[in-house]
């Protein structure tokens, strides 16, 4: 089983689209997969067609006193699962930090899983928080978007640098560009740029395109509704470039 998070300290990246994408190209392709939406705006939940709401509340889940098992949900695709978000996981950071070992309760939480997916996808609400910690602590790879402007390329630095002061140096980092509108000379320096510099950047870009914007309307992946669009067959050509890059790093 590899878990792997949509992540950005920023919003508005493409985060929660790059979720709901990737899982259902993984589950296309005949994975089992699970989505959990850590997000309490529950905008994955919300394109996934399920109900915003977990039984006794987060705080009970993270706990451990409601096995993950009993919250999680189907969706209209058959081998992919939701566990969805609740409005409480806005009080995460309070829970964790009351517990043991904070760190590592998703870790735990998620292990007895394994038997039953070949991969979790993580939503991550954005910020730096004891929620994001333990999702590092937890990870197999965080997949980070990126729209190329100079204020969220620093934001990914500024996630750099948070990694090298806690010294965390076992989470393989793949960001890649989101949102790439290429009439902008901005955003095609930027891509051009930084696909050249061997930082790890993914080279498979998400276009700006109104097929993904459309995804509030159809509450479906655009893989599933505009499958042949510009955006459709990037997120499909992503997916396989972090799909071997998982294949890559195990070996």
């Amino acid at each position: 089983m590899k878990i792997l998070a949509s992540y950005n300290i920023k919003g508005g990246v493409g985060k929660t689209s790059a979720a709901v994408n990737l899982s259902y190209c993984a589950a296309l392709s005949g994975a089992r997969v699970l989505v959990w939406d850590l997000d309490p705006q529950a905008a994955t939940t919300f394109y996934f067609r399920v109900k915003p709401k977990v039984r006794g509340g987060g705080r009970k889940l993270l706990l451990g006193k409601h096995g993950l098992e009993r919250q999680i949900k189907g969706t209209d695709y058959p081998t992919l699962d939701l566990l969805p978000a609740d409005f409480s996981y806005r009080r995460f950071d309070l829970v964790l930090d009351a517990g043991k070992k904070p760190r590592r309760r998703l870790q735990r939480l998620l292990k007895p899983l394994a038997k039953d997916y070949d991969y979790i996808f993580l939503d991550c609400a954005p910020g730096i928080s004891l929620v994001s910690e333990a999702v590092f602590g937890t990870v197999d790879a965080l997949l980070v978007p990126i729209i190329p402007t100079t204020l969220s390329l620093r934001t990914y630095e500024q996630l750099l640098d948070f990694f090298a002061r806690k010294k965390i140096d076992d989470v393989p980092v793949m960001p890649f560009f989101s949102i790439v509108d290429w009439r902008k000379t901005l955003h095609r320096d930027l891509v051009l740029r930084m696909r050249a510099d061997p930082t790890g950047m993914l080279q498979t870009v998400i276009p700006s395109a109104t097929e993904v914007e459309r995804m509030g309307l159809h509450r479906a992946p655009v893989c599933d509704y505009a499958a042949k669009s510009r955006a459709g067959l990037a997120y499909v050509e992503l997916w396989q470039e972090i799909r071997g890059r998982l294949e890559n790093h195990a070996l």
